[in-house]
């Protein structure tokens, strides 16, 4: 708790606009910052019926929001302009990389331009002076040689997904050097590895994925069960996100900075051990599990892991739980939605954030 109340001391009356707050996230990042005493006013689309947000009813938790797409400039723009925001962090996004297969002009006009739109934004007003545009573990240039990427490696994702993030890092770049220098903005990039925790129910993610089966009762289908991830709790990353906007506004660090945000390297582990700790936890509810590799042309890396030593020495940021942990609190997260306990969901959420500072 004495960790909350000094971040308080910071984030309390502070204005947050955040792209992205229906999702899985964004969500949780919203919840966060309320927590601090932050003013929270959230842009993104209509939420799913079934999705995290309307599950709490996070509308009613919100200083204010807009649903609208990205990729509506003018809206965008006057949705923050009223607003008048400390801070924009940009999360919204096409985020699955299956999808970005099936779909891949829409996932580049909602990453790519979307993220333009943020930093024309940007450019053109002139009380916004620092900005957090989150991206991906998956924007480097990955040949599953087992090498932990650094921030300055070599970019250069190659599905529509990770290709389109890795744009966003280039353009973040441009619009550093030639016109946020002079404006005196203050950006940065955030490169977070695979994230879970309760409140995901996304299609094509592990942890949504079990869940649906364990449901359901059916055997559950994965591919891709030797492939390797840093998997972490949602909850790290998005402390680091705090510390980063924290620094960012206190001018102590540079300006288009990259910072990546991963686990411990004992959390790099297999699909197939993530889903093995899942039902230990619901002692093997899930009786089958069929392993069926991707489609041909759905090309996904087979191993990534992360050096977050930047974020570590500069930060002061460190990974807190291990995989089995983050695997638990996940499980206990379902598991008091599953059962429909009287408990609130929101209740739980915020219990998992005050227990992480302990």
């Amino acid at each position: 708790m004495n960790k909350i109340k000094s971040l308080s001391k910071f984030w309390k009356g502070k204005k947050v606009f955040l792209t992205g707050h229906t999702g899985f996230k964004g969500t949780w990042f919203s919840i966060f910052l309320n927590l601090l005493g932050a003013k929270v006013y959230g842009y993104s689309l209509k939420p799913k019926k079934l999705s995290f947000y309307s599950l709490i009813n996070l509308s009613k938790h919100m200083h204010s929001s807009a649903f609208g797409d990205i990729r509506d400039y003018n809206k965008l723009k006057k949705s923050i302009s009223k607003f008048s925001p400390d801070f924009i962090v940009h999360m919204a996004a096409q985020p699955l990389v299956r999808e970005s297969y099936r779909d891949p002009k829409y996932t580049y006009e909602v990453n790519f331009l979307g993220t333009i739109n943020i930093l024309s934004i940007l450019k053109e007003l002139n009380f916004i002076k620092s900005a957090l545009i989150i991206t991906t573990d998956k924007v480097y240039f990955n040949n599953n040689n087992k090498k932990y990427f650094k921030e300055n490696d070599l970019l250069g994702g190659s599905d529509p997904y990770s290709n389109s993030k890795s744009c966003v890092e280039l353009a973040v770049d441009s619009y550093t050097y030639s016109f946020f220098k002079e404006k005196k903005i203050r950006i940065a990039t955030a490169r977070a590895g695979n994230v879970i925790g309760g409140g995901d129910f996304s299609k094509d993610r592990i942890i949504p994925d079990y869940f649906r089966s364990f449901l359901k009762n059916k055997k559950l289908t994965i591919r891709s069960a030797n492939s390797i991830r840093p998997w972490q709790h949602v909850l790290e990353p998005l402390y680091g996100y705090l510390l980063l906007l924290m620094k960012l506004h206190n001018k102590q660090i540079v300006s288009g900075s990259h910072f990546n945000f991963g686990p411990n390297n004992s959390n790099n582990k297999s699909v197939n051990e993530v889903i093995n700790l899942i039902n230990k936890y619901f002692k093997n509810s899930v009786k089958v599990i069929k392993k069926k590799s991707s489609p041909r042309n759905y090309k996904e890396s087979k191993v990534l892991m992360l050096n977050s030593n930047k974020s570590k020495k500069i930060l002061k940021w460190n990974s807190q739980y291990n995989l089995e942990e983050s695997i638990n609190l996940t499980s206990a997260w379902f598991k008091q939605y599953i059962d429909k306990k009287n408990r609130n969901i929101l209740e739980v959420t915020q219990d998992q954030i005050r227990k992480y500072f302990n």
